[in-house]
């Protein structure tokens, strides 16, 4: 996600290595600049930003426990945060959500990813299609909602989009959350407007959301502010997050309107769609970690019991399994290691992609051995291991690399029960974030 701008405020962070003085805060300033304009945030934006960090580091006094250099990371941590929006609020009450922006913003795949989302907050959600001027917009809509098992209501045959709304309204009243999908276009023009208007007008909606693809680019700040005009947005949802996308005109379109950031998606499955906070936003940005995030996911798919037994180091292979099964729903290994703050070197040469194919593999090797062996993982000696891995079709070395994993895993807990702090997030702590 958006790893040129990481590099280039990491690389910024950099620069305050040994004793930071006014040449060295200038030098960060810079390269912070250079991140920035890099990623289509607005200039003028930038260079606000720019002099606000540098009155704050070199007039405002340190908060008593920090550094000169950590209070500096902190004054940057705060403006950047500020300027990538607030924090999203949103409204867990019964009503209706529309969809607005133009063509390829991923209106439709993010409707089904929003109805997920509040399903996941005990809501009964369903979503609607007002789009009649998309070929098989519906279709796509249709077969997304089956996918992840939300309810759809579709008039395929109707080509007025207003009367689709009307009749919508009445055959959905008994869910909490109804979404509709709009139209879009290449551009905002006239017919789209007034189309949008009398859906708004109809609809009633207690959010409108634009969804703004994050490789638009500074163009999405015009785009809020038109949007806005139009028909009120409430806020914003940033797609495509997870592609190379530069981001940076996306997220401060919100900057040029009333509204705010709400939304975030960072990937093609149905629970990649994160509510947008950007102080985390930041944190994970300058290589701080997103623990909140993260435990968040955990808590979705966390067994307790399962949990407990990790904790207290008496886990066998089979809750080993469950608890690999419990990591690939919570996401790929590097969305994890980014909220965790951890990032591989590339002169490492680690392949992720290989790592979540060796956790598949273990997940055989389990199923292969018998109950004994999966709660006494000492009794496993050579001859058991041979059984093993023609039982689950892999080499030898396989089985063993899982057994000593297990074990250095076990190991691990012992350590991962202390408090983590690493740099920054000393700073952090200090300020009880």
């Amino acid at each position: 996600m958006l790893e040129k701008l990481k590099e280039g405020l990491r690389k910024a962070i950099d620069k305050l290595r040994g004793t930071v003085d006014k040449s060295k805060i200038d030098e960060m300033i810079i390269e912070i600049q250079r991140a920035l304009l890099a990623s289509d945030v607005d200039v003028n934006l930038v260079f606000q930003l720019s002099e606000k960090i540098r009155k704050r580091a070199l007039e405002e006094k340190p908060k008593e426990g920090l550094t000169l250099k950590e209070h500096t990371i902190y004054v940057v941590f705060e403006e950047l945060a500020n300027i990538l929006g607030k924090e999203a609020k949103i409204k867990l009450e019964k009503g209706r959500i529309m969809l607005v922006g133009l063509f390829g913003s991923g209106k439709t795949t993010t409707a089904v990813k929003l109805a997920n989302f509040y399903r996941k907050k005990g809501m009964s959600v369903a979503v609607t299609s007002c789009d009649t001027y998309r070929p098989a917009a519906m279709e796509q809509l249709e077969q997304l909602a089956k996918k992840a098992n939300i309810s759809c209501f579709l008039l395929k045959e109707e080509k007025d989009p207003r009367r689709i709304a009307t009749i919508a309204l009445e055959e959905l009243k008994k869910y909490d959350i109804i979404i509709f999908d709009t139209a879009g276009r290449d551009a905002l023009d006239e017919e789209l407007a007034k189309e949008l208007v009398d859906l708004a007008n109809i609809i009633k909606p207690i959010e409108i959301l634009l969804v703004v693809p994050a490789d638009l680019g500074q163009v999405a700040g015009i785009q809020a502010q038109e949007f806005n005009k139009l028909v009120g947005i409430t806020g914003i949802i940033v797609t495509k997050l997870d592609s190379t996308a530069k981001g940076g005109g996306a997220l401060t379109s919100a900057r040029f309107t009333d509204s705010t950031v709400k939304f975030i998606t960072v990937g093609e499955k149905i629970d990649d769609i994160e509510l947008y906070d950007s102080k985390r936003f930041v944190s994970r940005l300058l290589g701080f970690g997103d623990m909140e995030t993260l435990m968040e996911k955990v808590k979705e798919v966390a067994k307790p019991e399962i949990a407990e037994k990790i904790i207290k180091e008496d886990f066998d292979l089979e809750d080993f399994c469950a608890q690999i099964e419990m990591m690939q729903k919570t996401g790929p290994i590097d969305k994890i290691l980014e909220m965790l703050g951890l990032r591989i070197p590339q002169s490492k040469n680690i392949d992720l992609n290989i790592q979540e194919k060796k956790m598949e593999k273990w997940k055989h090797i389990v199923k292969s051995m018998t109950i004994e062996e999966r709660k006494n993982p000492e009794i496993i000696d050579n001859s058991r291991v041979r059984r093993i891995a023609r039982g689950s079709g892999v080499k030898e070395e396989d089985v063993r690399e899982l057994l000593s994993t297990y074990k250095n895993m076990k190991k691990m807990m012992k350590v991962m029960k202390k408090p983590l702090l690493r740099g920054g997030l000393d700073i952090f702590k200090k300020f009880k974030l």
